[in-house]
């Protein structure tokens, strides 16, 4: 059943009209997606049939110390992306890999570009494409650890941190440079990074990539390399976009898929209806306080509104974390860091902000303010009911008072 305004709220009188006036144009845009959309009875997800893997870690022939390194971090069956992905690519082929968000489609790339940079050494010989700031520093931080012991450098390069600091260490020549489209091209107009030597191009969340509007970056950065080089491509879906990519960029690519349904059929889903902002934050409030949750995710539409919503619930006792993009690396990396580890259970975020992240056990999601595209929508809610689990998802519709 609907949330429906029952009743006073606890600030305000029912019968009081309090007009708000959005400032930001963009805020007036209503949504087009119809309410009855954001509404769905959960369906515990299918039982499916248990993947048995073709390969064990140690059957890829990795050098000694990746192979031992996997061992101490206990990986020893590969996931399904993985088992059918690792070994083309240390053939040396084109790869396109169609996976789901959690399904350890970095290690299919990364533990490969650490078998071929042990063989050649050459600096900036492998470029890793990724949609956001939070993505590349995962994509990082998983290749340092699957590369302990091996001398092998990377360097992240990514909006919002210090451009500087970013040239220095390009300029020490390390192996591997990950990074988002804005700030790699940045760095090639400036003629600091340089992709004639590069071997191995990764494109992860390619679709999502295309979705915020990086295609003619991509494609400019691409010209930077040698045609002959391997490319690697990574998405959920295969997007029109992605297929000219694919199409442009690769040459006799091997598919491998592993996507599951990706319906949000196992997600609640239900609106909340508002008679305007005030009262919608007082509900949101009432909600927070009254409904168990583990970890929430509150997506706003604007950086300014994700902000002050954030600071809000603070000041009333509902510590809220908020990433956007007018927030530094830092903030951001310490903002994720409090909310994964449950040392703060609101996160507040807009849609950029967002792409890309893995953050377990989110057990609800709200769209304080509604989506404008379906897209986003199931962008929006696949960030709970994540690893078998169902999710709860609620959309707040402004449905003034008569």
């Amino acid at each position: 059943m609907s949330y429906q305004q029952n009743g006073a709220s606890r600030r305000h009188n029912a019968g009081a009209k309090r007009p708000y006036h959005k400032r930001n144009s963009r805020a007036n845009v209503k949504s087009t997606i119809n309410p009855s959309k954001f509404i769905n009875k959960a369906i515990k997800p299918a039982e499916q049939e248990e993947y048995v893997a073709s390969h064990a870690f140690s059957d890829f022939g990795l050098n000694a110390k990746t192979t031992a390194t996997l061992a101490h971090l206990g990986f020893t069956t590969p996931t399904p992306i993985q088992d059918q992905c690792i070994q083309l690519a240390l053939e040396g082929k084109d790869v396109i890999g169609l996976a789901n968000t959690g399904t350890g489609k970095t290690a299919a790339f990364v533990l490969p570009v650490l078998e071929k940079t042990n063989a050649n050494r050459q600096v900036v010989s492998t470029l890793i494409l990724a949609p956001t700031r939070e993505l590349a520093q995962q994509i990082d931080a998983d290749l340092r650890r699957f590369a302990a012991g091996q001398r092998i450098y990377s360097t992240l390069v990514v909006g919002g941190a210090n451009i500087n600091q970013q040239i220095r260490q390009i300029q020490r020549g390390p192996h591997v440079v990950i990074g988002t489209p804005g700030r790699v091209k940045d760095l090639i107009q400036r003629r600091v990074l340089r992709l004639s030597q590069v071997t191995t191009f990764v494109l992860d969340e390619a679709d999502r990539m295309c979705d915020m509007g990086f295609v003619g970056d991509i494609k400019s950065i691409e010209a930077e390399m040698p045609k002959q080089r391997q490319t690697l491509c990574f998405s959920a879906t295969m997007t029109p976009s992605v297929q000219k990519i694919v199409e442009e960029f690769m040459f006799e690519p091997e598919t491998v898929t592993v996507v599951k349904n990706a319906t949000n059929d196992h997600i609640e889903q239900d609106i909340i209806e508002a008679r305007d902002k005030a009262h919608k934050i007082d509900l949101l409030e009432e909600l927070l306080i009254n409904e168990p949750y583990d970890k929430v995710i509150i997506f706003g539409e604007t950086k300014f509104g994700v902000q002050r919503l954030a600071d809000k619930l603070t000041s009333n006792d509902l510590t809220a974390v908020a990433i956007h993009g007018n927030k530094s690396q830092s903030q951001r990396e310490k903002a994720l860091r409090t909310f994964k580890n449950g040392d703060v259970r609101i996160l507040v975020a807009t849609d950029v902000a967002a792409r890309g992240l893995d953050i377990p056990n989110v057990s609800h999601v709200i769209n304080f303010d509604a989506p404008k595209q379906y897209d986003d929508y199931v962008h929006r809610i696949g960030r709970t009911g994540r690893a078998g689990h169902t999710g709860r998802a609620l959309t707040f519709i402004e449905k003034p008072a008569r």
